[in-house]
C-alpha cells in the first residue's frame, strides 16, 4: 500500500455520506480511494461500480479498461468474503467479452479458461465450439448438464448434442437429443411446454438421423412430427405461450451448420446450437456476410444455377433469422418471403425432391413459429411424402 492521502479519504467519505446521491463516476473515484484504507468494505463496492459503468458503455475499449480494473479489484478481495467468486466471475465475464469484441481471441479464451476453473465453464464451451473444438466443448457441456441439474433444459441439451454431432459422434448426439425429447414429451403431457417446441425437436432429430445415415429412424421421427402437426392444425396449442421464437431460431440455424465453412481458431464460426453467448466478433462477422451472399445469389439467379441458388437462399434465410427472428412484431410478414422464395425455387427442380422437401420443411417449421398451423401441416405432409418415396 502506498502513502495514503488522508484528505482524499476524507473527501471520499463526505461524498458518500452526503445527502445527495453521487454519480456513478464519483462513486468509482471514492471507492478507489477508500479501497486502499478499507479494502474489505470497499473493494466489493468498487467492483460493482466499475461493472455498472461498463454496462452503460457502448465502447469495447472503455469496457476493457473498466473490466480489467474490476478484475484486479476482484482478485484483491479477501478470500472468504461473501460473493467474492461471484463478483470476480462477473468481472471476468465482462473482461472476456470486451477482449473478443476487439478481436483479441487468445486473451479472451484465456479469461474463459480461468472462469471455467472457477466452475463457470459455459462461456469456454461456446468459445471452443466457435473454433471447431467440438469434442472439448461437449465434455464441458456434459459436466454442466450432469452437475446437479434436476432436469435437462432445451438450451443445455441442444448445445451438448450439437457439439457431439460436430465432433462426429452421431450416436452420442442422438442419445442426448432423445433425452431432451423424452423430457419435452413429458412437459407437453403436463402442459408445461408448447406442442410447437415438440414439433421442432422431432423435425430436428429426423434431420440428425438422416445425416447419420439412419433413414428408417428419420422417417419414423418425421411421421411422429406429422402427427403432432396434425393435432396443431386441428385444435391449435392447448394453451397460450409467451414468445418461443428463440427455440425455432436455434434449431433452424443449427440445421444449416453443415453448409457453412468449417470452424477453426483462425476462422471462427458461430457456436451453432446456442441462442446466447456468441462472441460479438464472431456474430458480427457471420451476419456481416449477408450483403456478399445476396450479391452472390443475384449472380446465381441470373446464370440460372438453381441448385446452388436454393442452397444459398437457405444460408441467407438462416442469417436473417439469427439477426431478427426473436422479434414477434410483424414476424410472419417479415420472414415469409424468404421461405416462399425457397419453395418456389425448389419447385423448379423436378428432379431434386430432397431440396424441395427441405424447403417445404423449413417453411413448415417457420409457419409453426408464426402459429399458422394448417399451412404448416400441408407443407410438412408434402415434404414427408417426397422423402418417403425416395
Amino acid at each position: 500500500m502506498g502513502k495514503i492521502d488522508h484528505d482524499a479519504v476524507l473527501r471520499a467519505r463526505v461524498l458518500l455520506l452526503g445527502s445527495g446521491r453521487p454519480g456513478l463516476l464519483e462513486q468509482v473515484h471514492a471507492y478507489r480511494v477508500l479501497a486502499e484504507v478499507s479494502p474489505k468494505a470497499y473493494l466489493p463496492k468498487l467492483v460493482d461500480a466499475l461493472l455498472s459503468m461498463s454496462y452503460r458503455s457502448r465502447d469495447p475499449e472503455v469496457d476493457l479498461v473498466l473490466a480489467a480494473e474490476a478484475v484486479e479489484a476482484g482478485r484483491r478481495i479477501e478470500a472468504g468474503t461473501p460473493a467474492r467468486e461471484e463478483r470476480l466471475c462477473r468481472a471476468l465475464n465482462v473482461y472476456q467479452s470486451a477482449l473478443f469484441a476487439l478481436g483479441r481471441r487468445a486473451e479472451g479464451r484465456a479469461v474463459c479458461e480461468e472462469m471455467a476453473e472457477a466452475g463457470k465453464n459455459g462461456r469456454l464451451a461456446k468459445i471452443l465450439a466457435e473454433e471447431g473444438r467440438f469434442r472439448e466443448a461437449a465434455d464441458l457441456n456434459e459436466k454442466a448438464v450432469r452437475n446437479g441439474i434436476s432436469e435437462p433444459s432445451f438450451w443445455n441439451m441442444v448445445e451438448w448434442a450439437a457439439n457431439l454431432e460436430g465432433a462426429g459422434l452421431h450416436d452420442a448426439a442422438t442419445a442426448v437429443f432423445r433425452e431432451l425429447l423424452d423430457e419435452t414429451r413429458r412437459k407437453v403431457a403436463g402442459r408445461r411446454t408448447a406442442l410447437a417446441v415438440l414439433t421442432w425437436e422431432l423435425v430436428h432429430l429426423s434431420r440428425m438421423r438422416e445425416a447419420a445415415g439412419d433413414r428408417a429412424d428419420a422417417a419414423a421421427t418425421r411421421r411422429e412430427a406429422l402427427t403432432v402437426l396434425d393435432e396443431l392444425a386441428t385444435t391449435g396449442e392447448p394453451k397460450d405461450w409467451s414468445c418461443i421464437l428463440a427455440w425455432w431460431v436455434t434449431l433452424f440455424a443449427l440445421s444449416g451448420r453443415g453448409d457453412e465453412p468449417a470452424a477453426s481458431a483462425d476462422s471462427p464460426m458461430p457456436p451453432f446450437g446456442t441462442d446466447l453467448g456468441w462472441s460479438s466478433d464472431t456474430r458480427d462477422a457471420f451476419l456481416g456476410t449477408l450483403p456478399d451472399l445476396e450479391t452472390e445469389a443475384a449472380g446465381l439467379r441470373e446464370a440460372g444455377r438453381l441448385p446452388e441458388l436454393v442452397d444459398l437462399q437457405r444460408r441467407i434465410s438462416i442469417r436473417a433469422a439469427l439477426r431478427e427472428g426473436n422479434h414477434p412484431y410483424r414476424f410472419e410478414e417479415g420472414f415469409k418471403p424468404y421461405f416462399d422464395q425457397s419453395v418456389e425455387l425448389a419447385r423448379r427442380l423436378p428432379d431434386d425432391p430432397a431440396r424441395l422437401a427441405r424447403a417445404l420443411t423449413d417453411r413448415s417449421m417457420f409457419l409453426v413459429a408464426a402459429r399458422t398451423f394448417e399451412p404448416a401441416h400441408a407443407d410438412f405432409a408434402e415434404a414427408v411424402a417426397l422423402l418417403d418415396i425416395r
